[in-house]
């Protein structure tokens, strides 16, 4: 089993749009509610492709009663730490060329006790777990050190650790030494205080983040596919989707098949992007079951191309 740790859950709403119009009054051609948060995303991935995961967040207020409701109906193990406050509620607005332009709410503030409450609970759900997974932004008010604490407290219990966070959060982890970190390209370059335009630049910084205390480095690159940093290897290999719809959740997809496939090596790389190529053919997180391997190819590069650029996603 795997279990998620999402801190800063939501409800989010996707609305379809011919083309979006800033100052404009537009009207939606469809559109669609979903449970949400980079974790409840990672569940979401999991449950679809037959494993079992079980989500811890927080629950609080009318957002928070849908969004437990909204897991239920999927299907999903969940466990609820109540909060005074009322969680977020997000809005996307999908073009069809699959570009999303998304407003998050910041979310309610944590209390202490609420932040307490959400470790201990943690711990307690993935007892019997293969991998922790923290994942997404922290709740207003919340030290920075939140990860870290929780990669500490989970190392003690014999667990393995991923995190996926970006800033503050993602920095104050590393020395905690997580198992496994999944930075986009941005958050790459940011955690590293480093350039990150060329795949050369990509691995120079996963390297760096590494001997701050990551122990593996899965970043995932747009379009660009995905880098693999481990103790002796760097592995680059990108998807090519026949029909993308929307990146929105294509990196919780690439984390969650990364686990799924063993965490390590070519095998769970090349099952990451599978599951992140399923994501890019979907308009919002609840995937469809099953992996079409006719609708994507998957090119390993080996080492890198140091002086190939990223494009820009």
């Amino acid at each position: 089993m795997i279990v998620t740790l999402t801190l800063n859950p939501s409800v989010d709403r996707t609305l379809v749009v011919d083309q979006l119009a800033p100052g404009t009054v537009q009207r939606a051609s469809s559109g669609w509610s979903e449970p949400s948060g980079k974790g409840v995303n990672v569940s979401l991935a999991l449950r679809t492709h037959g494993l079992a995961t079980r989500a811890v967040l927080p629950i609080g207020g009318p957002n928070g009663k849908r969004l437990a409701e909204m897991l239920d109906e999927v299907g999903i193990d969940h466990v609820n730490v109540p909060i005074t406050g009322n969680i977020r509620s997000n809005v996307s607005l999908l073009e069809p060329d699959g570009k999303v332009t998304k407003v998050n709410e910041p979310g309610p503030v944590l209390s202490a006790d609420e932040v307490d409450a959400l470790l201990d609970t943690t711990l307690k759900a993935a007892t019997q777990a293969s991998w922790l997974v923290g994942s997404g932004s922290l709740p207003r008010g919340t030290a920075p050190d939140l990860y870290a604490r929780l990669v500490q407290r989970a190392h003690r219990a014999g667990l393995r650790v991923a995190i996926d966070s970006s800033g503050p959060p993602l920095v104050a982890a590393l020395p905690a030494g997580p198992d496994l970190i999944k930075p986009n390209a941005h958050e790459l370059a940011e955690a590293a205080d480093a350039p990150v335009a060329t795949l050369g630049q990509a691995a120079d910084a996963a390297r760096r983040l590494r001997e701050r205390g990551a122990r593996t480095v899965l970043a995932s690159l747009g379009s660009d596919g995905a880098l693999l940093v481990e103790e002796d290897s760097v592995l680059h290999a990108e998807v090519i989707v026949e029909n993308p719809q929307s990146a929105v959740g294509a990196g919780d997809a690439l984390l969650s098949g990364f686990l799924a496939g063993g965490a390590s090596g070519e095998p769970a790389l090349r099952t990451a992007l599978a599951w992140a190529a399923t994501a890019l053919q979907q308009p919002g997180t609840l995937l469809g079951a099953g992996i079409d391997e006719d609708s994507f190819k998957i090119v390993f590069h080996g080492d890198p191309q140091p002086d190939r650029r990223l494009r820009a996603d």
